[in-house]
């Protein structure tokens, strides 16, 4: 039986067997050079001096060309491709909804995170979005070096995180100030990528520090040719600075693939805002006066007049006039571009012919003009002197593309989070209605899934909540943050430090740990608990979310060190599973090394005397026990699932192994059979 290998995939070995595909000319033997050392085993290889000829003109040795580059670049590249030995362990205890939930919530190190998501949701999601730290001299940054223990990592970078979290304070101070920052960044897009789906999309928020290399990096990592917009999004004015008060940040937004989405003729529209609020004063209006249109035009002409500066409602204020079909504007009627047709239109009450539009009119069809009039939908002047327009009703409408500059207050994300959560506890939260247009204007179907690997208080979860509920769609979420301490020390500023206590204060009232990820999950439960209390309707929307968390292999050291000893003899001496380890631990570690989702349902059985995982009714039926008698496993066979797994140690020797895949040949011989 084929062992789970039980590592995340390799870059470089997945693009090795890409090109060994399209030019197997180019693949050669040599010899392997394991830790350094060349042995005798054979190995394949990619010979360039080969490759290069092919491809002739269209090679790069030595000569200036435009590029961005910095110092960790090809670390950052390496460290994206390399593997880990690392897998997802359930918390079911800090879940919500854990059997019927299909959100996920992944704490641990975000790079990690991505490695190990990339078999089950390659080519998945359908967007990302992400608000990654923004470099501004007193943000902490996450720390790559993989190679470094404990000791050296501390002494290298002044790590502060007690419990050994990669992070440390990226200073300007620091000779690297920037490159740490693409190092980090870069590698987590390149990951991130995978995931997308071909009408996929990402947007990352970023500030002015930043903008310019993330840019360039994203223009490498997706392709120039894939980037959308850099959309503007004012916050309000700050006072705090002393030449130009900067209120605005950045998202950048690029496909996965735009010529896909282009040829599938998809497009972005977002429902305008306000609308609402005018159809509310519209009805008030006509209960009060009835069919007095030109009162009720006075009345919401004042209406539009009194809303505060920013008010949604007030960018359509030209749409003032009310007929019986309800709220318009006079638009224009001419021939976009000019040259359009010239005719006589009679006016309704002289019945001469009106004034013709510069461009003529804007239908060459006679009769449809004389259709419009008779339904009403022309408005005339008071004479012919004037040239009429065409009622544009609001009801017809509601739609516009989205623009790339858009004004939200920064405060009102932070005042809505402090009342959700009893206080301030999250400094410069992201605004969960913004988010929330992104992901209804992109247009996410029912199932598909929203990423956020740079969680934070988790408004993309929240975002795709209310998205939910205002759209009845299921999309899913995946957030991923990392246990960042909470220490009311480590902060600069009071405004800091009082928040920080404030988070403390909360958390030890729910006796949980002082950490960024408890605040995040805390908010998706009291949002989703929000949500259902206000709309009872809204009974069957899924608020939950499965907590994950990135820990060490399943595996023993041992497992991994076959290349010394014959794995027989290990096995023989030792079980290679982790004494800390549960069923559901190896359960999900499987899931992760098969590729399949995390978020399906499992039902726990007992067969034969043992216990069995049957996790999505027959895509893996699993069974851990020490010792797996020949009848669980007929009975597991005669089930005829897609995959089974048992562990290895269960076996007595080899005749057992042997037996169990004859009994699988028999019974169910398109299962895909695995041992661990």
């Amino acid at each position: 039986m084929e062992k789970l290998k039980m590592e995340t995939p390799s870059g470089a070995q997945e693009l090795f067997a890409k090109l060994a595909k399209l030019v197997p000319e180019c693949v050669v033997e040599k010899q392997s050079a394991a830790g350094g050392v060349r042995d005798n085993n054979l190995t394949h290889a990619i010979d360039f001096d080969k490759l290069k000829q092919l491809l002739d003109d269209h090679v790069r040795e030595g000569e200036e060309a435009y590029e961005f580059t910095w110092v960790g670049k090809k670390a950052a590249l390496v460290e994206a491709n390399t593997p880990i030995q690392k897998t997802l362990r359930p918390v079911k205890e800090e879940s919500k909804d854990w059997d019927t939930t299909e959100n996920l919530y992944i704490e641990g190190d975000n790079l990690d995170a991505l490695k190990l998501l990339q078999e089950s949701y390659l080519g998945k999601v359908k967007m990302i979005y992400i608000d990654p730290p923004y470099n501004t001299g007193n943000d902490f940054i996450y720390n790559d070096d993989f190679k470094m223990n404990d000791k050296e990592y501390d002494a290298a970078v002044n790590a502060f995180d007690d419990n050994g979290n990669r992070m440390f304070r990226n200073t300007d101070a620091n000779g690297k100030f920037h490159s740490d920052w693409c190092t980090m960044i870069y590698s987590r897009l390149l990951v991130s990528r995978n995931l997308l789906k071909r009408d996929g999309v990402i947007f990352i928020s970023i500030d002015e520090n930043e903008v310019s290399p993330l840019k360039m990096i994203c223009d490498e990592i997706f392709g120039a040719s894939n980037f959308i917009a850099e959309l503007v999004w004012a916050a309000g004015r700050k006072n705090d600075s002393k030449y130009i008060s900067t209120s605005h940040e950045y998202i950048l937004c690029y496909f996965r693939d735009a010529e896909y989405v282009k040829q599938n003729k998809v497009i972005w529209r977002e429902r305008k805002r306000g609308l609402d609020e005018i159809y509310t004063e519209y009805e008030q209006l006509k209960e009060k006066y009835g069919n007095d249109y030109h009162t009720m035009e006075v009345e919401l002409k004042l209406w539009y007049k009194d809303l505060p500066d920013g008010h949604p409602a007030k960018e359509h204020q030209h749409y003032n006039h009310i007929d019986s079909r309800g709220v318009y504007f006079p638009d224009n009627i001419s021939w976009p571009g000019g040259g359009g047709p010239k005719y006589d239109v009679l006016h309704p009450v002289t019945h001469k012919p009106v004034k013709v539009p510069s461009r003529g009119w804007i239908t060459a069809n006679r009769d449809t003009m004389q259709r419009w009039i008779d339904e009403d939908r022309v408005l005339f002047g008071k004479d012919e002197n004037s040239v009429p327009t065409l009622k544009a009703y609001l009801k017809d409408r509601e739609s516009a593309v989205p623009y790339s500059v858009f004004y939200q207050d920064g405060r009102a994300a932070s005042k809505r989070l402090a009342s959700l959560m009893g206080d301030k506890v999250f400094e410069n939260p992201k605004d969960e209605e913004i988010l929330k247009r992104l992901i209804e204007f992109i247009g996410i179907d029912d199932g598909e899934i929203v990423l956020d690997f740079f969680a934070g208080s988790a408004s993309t979860a929240h975002a795709v909540l209310s998205a939910n509920l205002a759209d009845k769609k299921n999309i899913h979420f995946i957030m991923v943050q990392l246990a960042e301490s909470i220490d009311e020390k480590k902060c600069k500023s009071e405004r800091s430090k009082k928040v920080a206590r404030n988070a403390i204060k909360l958390l030890d009232s729910l006796s949980r740990p002082h950490t960024i990820a408890e605040i995040s999950k805390e908010r998706i439960r009291r949002a989703g608990a929000k949500i259902l209390a206000e709309h009872p309707e809204a009974k069957d929307l899924d608020t939950g979310f499965r907590v994950l968390r990135v820990d060490s292999s399943n595996m023993k050291d041992v497992y991994y060190r076959a290349d010394e000893v014959t794995q027989a003899s290990l096995i023989d001496a030792v079980d290679n599973v982790k004494e800390d380890r549960s069923a559901l631990d190896l359960l999900f570690g499987c899931l992760v090394d098969w590729g399949l989702p995390l978020s399906l349902p499992y039902a726990e059985e007992t067969i034969a005397g043992v216990p069995v995982l049957n996790y999505s009714d027959g895509d893996l039926i699993a069974c851990f026990a020490a010792a797996v008698p020949e009848a669980a496993v007929r009975a597991i066979a005669e089930r005829q699932p897609l995959r089974a797994v048992f562990r290895d140690s269960s076996f007595a020797d080899s005749p057992a192994r042997i037996n169990v895949e004859e009994i699988f040949r028999l019974l169910s011989p398109d299962t895909e059979l695995r041992v661990l």
